[in-house]
């Protein structure tokens, strides 16, 4: 199969020498020193940060967020709304061998077009990371970095350090950006986060791999949220998991553009009266500098705000109703010795005010993973919510459109759309007129209660699994567990197809 593609014709014309492993006979003039801004120290930190600022905690939580995102991301392979963007990339662009695509051996595409795919795996079942404030952060970084690093040439490839560091650049970036809003701590209202801080991170990430000076850092930063911002009201559909697909899209085109030169705002990150930048996004947005990985070592967020792994794929505030109608239903078979729908008149469901979680009757299994009401139904009839959950054989049971019907909802003011501090009260009157109350605070696979070692590799293996036979799934988790010693991260490739 052939490895030629326009973006294997001027590598050197792309790539720094830093990268390329060679100096050039020509003398180059220096750059002027940048005016020192709040773009610029965000051009600073991509550009300097270094793998020994990388603590013991942030490389383990990484890794594991690597994982999980390699794993839903196999499972996503499988997914009708990843056929539909393979197909569509495949139909509509010319070939172009360079870079893999999950689940799918011998079918390659272009970097950019293998991040959109694999970040639309990654978010097609809504399974894969949340952090706060509220983001999807690993499918918007990951996917791009994975396709740019098979781009490279053979004697310019990055370690498996080099990729670790670099993802947690991207993971970094958007961070820090939603922690300068207050607006954006909680559940959105108005644009997904992945498509507004998602670019910027996935450019932060290539443009660290790449190794871009401190200019063309914050002029990928400027051109990705020129390419930023999509609209909640697509959530619940099919387009959903285009928002993550194209955040890494997008991010690596713009850290591409701007290592060919292109420019654009220099204070695209500032907040500049009568001109608004990334302040678009947020109504409250005050922006801080961050400090320069050469004057002190940075403390990553990663450090102190742990990630959110799903158990079960859908919307993360599903896993708080799901987990209090589980203990509602123990209830009721301790009580009773047994479950049947009809022993119950009427469901109440105690839970934040967000319009596009609510609702009653969902008609799709993208809708399915944005309902208080099917999930609460869901784990009430089974006792768990699982991958099957959503399938349509399940989602057209009598017996749950019947538990849907009986389903009231309340917010109380005490219960904020907010991931750090919401909570679910699922209350099943019986038809005998007793009352029995399941209350979740915090569900297993939250922040504040992450997932153990084993249960976040049986995650794995069982999505892994079901699109790749077991050798190579172990293969996955011995590479990204020891990634720091991978020579080549472009390896780490070859088994996700």
């Amino acid at each position: 199969m052939p490895h030629e593609s326009i973006f294997s014709e001027n590598l050197e014309a792309l790539f720094p020498a830093s990268r390329l492993l060679h100096k050039s006979a020509v003398e180059v003039q220096e750059r002027p020193a940048p005016e020192e801004t709040i773009t610029s120290s965000f051009g600073g930190f991509i550009h300097l940060v270094h793998p020994g600022q990388l603590s013991d905690t942030v490389m383990h939580r990484s890794k594991r967020m690597i994982l999980d995102s390699i794993g839903v991301g196999l499972l996503g392979s499988s997914s009708h709304v990843f056929e539909l963007a393979l197909q569509h990339c495949q139909q509509m662009y010319a070939p172009d061998y360079i870079s893999s695509v999950f689940g799918r051996r011998h079918t390659r595409l272009s970097p950019s077009l293998a991040a959109f795919v694999n970040g639309v795996a990654v978010h097609s079942m809504d399974f894969d990371d949340t952090w706060h404030p509220a983001t999807h952060p690993s499918g918007a970084v990951l996917p791009a970095l994975l396709a740019i690093a098979q781009m490279l040439p053979g004697n310019a490839k990055p370690s498996g350090m080099d990729l670790l560091l670099a993802f947690n650049v991207g993971i970094e970036i958007q961070g820090r950006l939603m922690r300068f809003s207050n607006e954006a701590q909680n559940i959105p209202n108005r644009f997904h986060p992945p498509t507004v801080v998602g670019p910027l991170g996935s450019a932060a990430a290539c443009s660290h791999l790449l190794s871009l000076d401190r200019l063309q850092c914050s002029n990928a930063l400027a051109i990705a949220a020129s390419l930023a911002g999509a609209p909640m009201a697509n959530a619940a559909t099919q387009s959903k998991p285009l928002h993550i697909g194209n955040a890494a899209r997008l991010g690596l085109e713009a850290a591409l553009l701007a290592s060919r030169g292109l420019e654009a705002s220099t204070l695209i990150l500032d907040s500049t009266p009568g001109c608004a930048g990334f302040s678009a996004f947020y109504n409250d947005y005050l922006p801080q500098a961050l400090p320069s990985p050469v004057e002190q070592d940075p403390r990553f967020l990663l450090e102190d705000q742990d990630i959110a792994f799903k158990r079960f794929p859908a919307h993360l505030g599903m896993h708080w109703v799901a987990d209090a109608a589980c203990s509602a239903r123990e209830l009721l078979v301790n009580t009773v010795g047994g479950f049947h729908p009809s022993m119950i008149q009427n469901i109440l469901l105690r839970i934040p005010l967000s319009k596009y979680i609510n609702r009653p009757f969902p008609e799709s299994e993208h809708q399915a993973r944005h309902s208080f009401q099917f999930n609460a139904c869901t784990a009430l009839l089974d006792g768990e919510v699982s991958v099957q959950s959503f399938s349509p054989a399940f989602l057209d049971r009598p017996e749950l459109l019947s538990l849907l019907s009986r389903v009231q909802v309340e917010h109380p003011q005490d219960n904020p759309a907010n991931f750090n501090k919401m909570y679910a009260e699922v209350l099943v009157t019986l038809t005998t007129g007793d009352v029995l109350k399941g209350r979740c605070d915090t569900f297993y696979g939250h922040w504040r209660k992450p997932l153990s070692r084993d249960s976040l590799l049986k995650k794995f293996r069982a999505n892994a699994g079901a699109v790749l036979p077991g050798e190579r799934v172990e293969a996955i988790i011995d590479a990204v567990e020891n990634i720091e010693d991978m020579q080549d991260c472009s390896h780490l490739t070859m088994h996700l197809e």
